[in-house]
C-alpha cells in the first residue's frame, strides 16, 4: 500500500514528486495540458489504449497529463499506490461508492457525516438498494453486531464534520480485516500532513481538495487515493461512466500550486486554532468546545495517537444556544460568514442551517449535531487579530497572552 520509490520529505514531495523540468523544455512549473482528446500514432495504438493494453491518454474524461501528475503526487503524500483526481469532494465520494457497492449490499458509516454525504447515502445510493447503517464506530461490540454477510464497506470521517468526533482508525481496520470489509475514510479535515489513514490500514481515502489541499478557496476538486486496483475501477466505472466528475487541467494546476505550501499552511492553521480554542475554552459565554488539541477534549488521547497536529477546525456552543450563536456570528468582522473550510481566510458557519441542513432536526439530534453549534475554520491571519474579533463578537475584552 505504501509508496516506496520517493523517500524524500513531505514538503519536498509536495513540490517535486513526479516531475522533471528537463523533460518539459526546462519549465520549472508543470505545464497545463488544456486538451480534451489525444492523437494516436496509429489505429492499433489507439485501440490498445481503449482496451487497457497500452498505457496512454486517449480522452480527458479518463486521464490527462496534468491530472496524472497531481494524482501521483497525492498518492505519494498519502502513502498509497495510486490516486484519482475528480471535480469535487462529492464527486470523489459518489464515484467511489457507486463503483464499489451494489444493490443488496450493506454500508456501515459513522454516526456523524457531512450533510451532502448524508444526503447522498440516504436519498441517493440508499434508494438504489444499498442499506446504510449508522454505528458508533468506537464501540467494538456495536460494530460487530452491525456486520452481516451483506456488509461490504465501512465509511467514516475523522474528525467528523462538524462535531469533531474522532474514530480510532486502527481499531476499526482491525475489525474490518476479520470480515474482509473495505475501509474508506474522508481525510479532508486533516490532509495527509496531519493524518495518513492508509498507513493505519485503510483501503481508500477521499478528500474534498477544495479545502486545505488547495488552500485558497478558488477551485473545487476531489481526490481518492489507495490501492491501484481499486483506483483503476473507480476511474473506469465511477468517474468515466457514472458521474463524469472530471477535474479540469487548469484547476489541477492550481491545486498542485496550493499543495506546495500545504505543510507550512497546516502548521499555521493548527497553531492559530489552538490559540483560538484556548481563548474560547476560557470565555464565560462558551458552554461547550470541541477541539482535538485541548486536554479537555474527550478523545484527546486518540488525537495524540493518530493525528500529527489537532487541525484548524473548531466546534463550540454558546450559553443561550442558537440565538446566542447567531448574534455572535452576525457580530464577527474579520471572520467571514461562509461555508467551506481550509482557506487562508477564517470562516464561521452554522451547520444546522447551512452545511447540515439536509438532516432533519430529529436526525441532527440523533447524529450528534447540536442546533446551536458554531463551526470555525481558523485561517492564516495574525492570531491576535482573530482573538480580538472573537472577543468583540462575544461582547467582552479579549485577553491576549
Amino acid at each position: 500500500m505504501r509508496a516506496t520509490v520517493d523517500k524524500t520529505g513531505f514538503s519536498t514531495r509536495a513540490i517535486h514528486h513526479g516531475y522533471d523540468p528537463q523533460s518539459h523544455g526546462g519549465a520549472l512549473v508543470p505545464p497545463v495540458y488544456q486538451t480534451a482528446t489525444y492523437a494516436f500514432e496509429s489505429v492499433e495504438y489507439g485501440a490498445a489504449c481503449f482496451a487497457g493494453e497500452q498505457a496512454g491518454h486517449f480522452y480527458s474524461r479518463v486521464s490527462n497529463p496534468t491530472l496524472a501528475l497531481l494524482e501521483q503526487r497525492m498518492a505519494s503524500l498519502e502513502g498509497g499506490e495510486a490516486g484519482l483526481a475528480l471535480a469535487s469532494g462529492m464527486g470523489a465520494i459518489t464515484s467511489t461508492l457507486w463503483t464499489l457497492l451494489r444493490p443488496g449490499d450493506e454500508l456501515i458509516v459513522g454516526d456523524t457525516l457531512y450533510g451532502c454525504t448524508f444526503a447522498f447515502l440516504h436519498h441517493g445510493i440508499g434508494e438504489f438498494g444499498v442499506k446504510v447503517k449508522h454505528v458508533d464506530l468506537n464501540d467494538p461490540a456495536a460494530l460487530e453486531a452491525a456486520i452481516t454477510s451483506n456488509t461490504r464497506m465501512i465509511y467514516f470521517e475523522t474528525p467528523a464534520n462538524p462535531n469533531m468526533h474522532l474514530v480510532d482508525i486502527a481499531a476499526v481496520v482491525g475489525v474490518a480485516r476479520q470480515h474482509e470489509l473495505l475501509v474508506v475514510i474522508d481525510n479532508t479535515y486533516c490532509t495527509p500532513y496531519l493524518q495518513r489513514p492508509l498507513e493505519l490500514g485503510a483501503d481508500l481515502v477521499v478528500h474534498s481538495a477544495t479545502k486545505y489541499l488547495s488552500g485558497h478557496g478558488d477551485i473545487t476538486a476531489g481526490l481518492v487515493v489507495g490501492r491501484k486496483a481499486l483506483i483503476d475501477r473507480i476511474r473506469l466505472e465511477g468517474l468515466k461512466d457514472m458521474t463524469g466528475a472530471v477535474l479540469s487541467p487548469h484547476d489541477a494546476s492550481l491545486l498542485m500550486r496550493g499543495m506546495k505550501t500545504l505543510a507550512l499552511r497546516m502548521e499555521r492553521h493548527c497553531s492559530n486554532a489552538l490559540r483560538v480554542a484556548q481563548f474560547l475554552e476560557r470565555h464565560p459565554q462558551v458552554e461547550l468546545i470541541h477541539y482535538p488539541g485541548l486536554p479537555s477534549f474527550a478523545q484527546f488521547g486518540l488525537a495524540q495517537r493518530q493525528m500529527r497536529l489537532p487541525g484548524g477546525m473548531i466546534a463550540f456552543e454558546l450559553k443561550g444556544g442558537i440565538q446566542a450563536g447567531r448574534r455572535f456570528m452576525n457580530a464577527l468582522q474579520l471572520f467571514s460568514r461562509a461555508v467551506s473550510l481550509g482557506d487562508a481566510e477564517s470562516l464561521a458557519q452554522h451547520p444546522a442551517s447551512m452545511t447540515h441542513s439536509s438532516y432533519t432536526p430529529e436526525e441532527r439530534a440523533q447524529h450528534g449535531i447540536s442546533e446551536g453549534v458554531v463551526r470555525l475554520s481558523v485561517g492564516l491571519e495574525d492570531v491576535d487579530d482573530l482573538l480580538a474579533d472573537l472577543g468583540q463578537a462575544l461582547g467582552s475584552r479579549v485577553h491576549v497572552e
